[in-house]
């Protein structure tokens, strides 16, 4: 099984920068994708952003496309996603995930860590 553990959240006002970052330990498949996930409130969660960790392919949603980045770093297990030009709808819970789809979540998930955007 694996372990994914989440960091780098805060507040942020609108333009502004957040890295996140997405460490994995255990059961690793170097043939899944790493993502990004997240929910606000009163919403379902929703994709963001996924790598393959074994070709570095990269997958966005329409509405990040341009402003976040996801990159990976194989020898430590470890995922990031760099959120520039920030906007208050970006507020939310976001979580990391493992899975062998490209765009929807697997089974493992990570605690989460909060992101908010003030306008």
């Amino acid at each position: 099984q694996v372990q994914l553990v989440e960091s780098g959240g805060g507040l942020v006002q609108a333009g502004g920068s957040l890295r996140l970052s997405c460490a994995a330990s255990g059961r690793v498949f170097r043939n899944y994708h790493m993502g990004w996930f997240r929910q606000a409130p009163g919403k379902e969660r929703e994709f963001v952003a996924s790598i393959s960790w074994s070709s570095g392919n990269t997958y966005y949603a329409d509405s990040v496309k341009g402003r976040f980045t996801i990159s990976r770093d194989n020898a430590k297990n470890m995922v990031y996603l760099q959120m520039n030009s920030l906007k208050p709808e970006d507020t939310a819970v976001y979580y990391c995930n493992t899975s062998p789809h490209a765009t929807l979540g697997g089974a493992s998930w990570g605690q989460g860590t909060q992101v908010t955007v003030s306008s």
